[in-house]
C-alpha cells in the first residue's frame, strides 16, 4: 500500500514540479501551410505568446509525462521511487513503515501471549509466561519496539520455555535488520545527492554573439560558487528548435549538438574562477545563415549542460539553464570580473552577469565568409573575363605553333634545293 501510494505522489509531484504554468492551452497540431492559412489575428496571438521552455533557466526540464499506463514500473525500482520523493512525503512513509512493523508484531506478540493463557495467570509466580512481564496490548506493542530496535531495557524479556515465541523474535530481528538498511540507506541517498551542490553552479543570464579572434562567436559564462572544485567539469550545449526533413517530416523540439570546443578539449574546464564558453559560428554551426535581423525571429532555444563530479563526496553532479532567443545579445561581451590583487586573484560576482556593447558585423557567419572571399579576389575578375583570357591564351599558343612550324617546313625547302644543285 505505502509503495503504491509512493508511486502515485511521485507521479503527481513530477507533474507538479515540470509545469511551468498551471494553465496549459494546447493548440490543435496544424501543417505548415495550414498554419499560413490561418487569421491574421490569430497569428498576432501566436506571435504575441511567449517562447514555452524546454528547459528552465533553473535547470529543471518543462515535460508533463502524461498517460503513464505502466505505473507498475515505479514499483519495480521502489528505492529510486522513494529516493525522488519531496521530503515530507519521504519522511512520512519512513515514519509509518516503522510504525505499521511495530504495530504488526506487537500485535503478534498479544496474540501468542494471549492463546497461551499469560493473561489469565497475570502475577501469579508460578506461571512461566511467553514474555514476562507483558499483561496487555500496550506492553506487547512497548516489546516489539524493544525487540526491533534492540533497546533492551530488561524488564519486559522472552523466556526459554515460548518456541513460538523464539522464532517470532529471530523473525522480527531479521526483517527489523532489512527495513533498517533499506529506509536508512533511502535516507542517506537523498541526504547526500548532489543536486543542491547544482544550485552553486551559475549560468550567465543571457549569452552574447561576438567577434573573437576575427571569428563571429556564441558564448555564455559559468561558474562556481564553492571554493571545492568540481572535478572532471565538462561542458555541452545543445540546440531545440522545431524542424522540417525534406520528406515533408515535421521533428518538434529537434536536438542539435552545438560544439564548445569537443574536438580541442576546450569542453574540459578547469573551473577555479568563471569561464566564457566559446562557440566558433562556422560552416558546421547551426547558426550559420543566421543574422542580428533574422535573430529575433528565430524560435530556438540554447540548452547547456555542465557536469562533474563533486569533489567531496565524488558523486556526479549536473547543472543545466537554457537561453531563448531574447536572452541571446548580439553585439555584446561580458564583462571581466577576475582581478589580481596583492597575492591572490579575485572574482566580482556582481559582475558575473554584466555585458557590454561592442563593434560587430550585423551579417551572419555566412555572409561575412562570402564578403571576404570577395575581397580576396581581383576586382575585375568574373567567370567571363577568365574564360576570355583562357581562350586568348590558346590562341597565342596556336599561332606560336603555326609559326614554329613554318620555320621548320622553310628549313626543310632550303634543304632539299641545295642538294639538287
Amino acid at each position: 500500500f505505502f509503495f503504491l501510494m509512493a508511486a502515485n505522489v511521485l507521479e503527481e509531484d513530477s507533474m507538479e514540479q515540470d509545469i511551468e504554468s498551471p494553465v496549459t492551452i494546447h493548440q490543435p497540431k496544424l501543417p505548415k501551410q495550414a498554419r499560413e492559412d490561418l487569421p491574421k489575428n490569430l497569428n498576432k496571438e501566436c506571435a504575441k505568446r511567449k517562447i514555452q521552455r524546454y528547459v528552465r533557466k533553473d535547470g529543471k526540464c518543462n515535460v508533463h509525462h502524461g498517460n503513464v499506463r505502466e505505473t507498475y514500473r515505479y514499483l519495480t525500482d521502489i528505492f529510486t521511487t522513494l529516493v525522488d520523493l519531496k521530503w515530507r512525503f519521504n519522511l512520512l512513509i519512513f515514519v509509518m513503515v516503522y510504525t505499521v512493523t511495530w504495530l504488526f508484531f506487537g500485535m503478534i506478540w498479544w496474540l501468542i501471549a494471549y492463546m497461551r493463557g499469560d493473561m489469565d495467570h497475570i502475577g501469579d509466580s508460578t506461571w512461566t509466561p511467553c514474555v514476562s512481564n507483558l499483561n496487555g496490548f500496550v506492553s506487547a506493542f512497548l516489546f516489539s519496539i524493544e525487540t526491533e530496535t534492540t533497546i533492551g531495557y530488561g524488564y519486559r524479556v522472552i523466556t526459554d520455555k515460548c518456541p513460538e515465541g523464539i522464532i517470532l523474535l529471530l523473525v522480527q530481528s531479521v526483517l527489523g535488520s532489512i527495513v533498517n538498511a533499506f529506509m536508512v540507506g533511502c535516507m542517506f541517498v537523498k541526504i547526500s545527492q548532489p543536486k543542491k551542490r547544482a544550485e552553486t553552479l551559475v549560468f550567465s543570464t543571457n549569452a552574447v554573439i561576438s567577434m573573437r579572434d576575427g571569428k563571429l562567436c556564441l558564448m555564455f559564462r559559468v561558474g562556481d560558487l564553492r571554493n571545492s572544485h568540481i572535478v572532471e567539469a565538462s561542458i555541452r550545449a545543445k540546440l531545440i528548435k522545431s524542424k522540417q526533413t525534406k520528406e515533408g517530416e515535421f521533428i518538434p523540439l529537434n536536438q542539435t549538438d552545438i560544439n564548445v570546443g569537443y574536438y580541442t578539449g576546450d569542453d574540459r574546464l578547469f573551473l577555479v574562477s568563471p569561464l566564457i564558453i566559446s562557440h566558433e559560428i562556422n560552416q558546421q554551426s547551426p547558426f550559420w545563415e543566421i543574422s542580428k535581423a533574422q535573430l529575433p525571429k528565430e524560435e530556438l532555444e540554447i540548452v547547456v549542460i555542465l557536469e562533474g563530479m563533486v569533489e567531496a563526496t565524488g558523486m556526479t553532479c549536473q547543472a543545466r539553464s537554457s537561453y531563448v532567443t531574447s536572452e541571446i545579445l548580439w553585439g555584446y561581451r561580458f564583462t571581466p570580473v577576475l582581478t589580481l590583487e596583492d597575492g591572490f586573484y579575485e572574482v566580482d560576482y556582481n559582475s558575473f552577469h554584466e555585458t557590454y556593447e561592442t563593434n560587430t558585423p550585423v551579417y551572419s557567419a555566412k555572409e561575412l565568409a562570402e564578403m571576404a572571399s570577395r575581397a580576396e579576389l581581383p576586382l575585375t575578375w568574373s567567370v567571363s573575363s577568365k574564360l576570355d583570357q583562357h581562350a586568348e591564351l590558346e590562341t597565342e599558343e596556336e599561332e606560336k605553333n603555326q609559326e614554329d612550324q613554318n620555320e621548320r617546313n622553310g628549313d626543310v625547302a632550303n634543304l632539299e634545293n641545295e642538294s639538287k644543285l
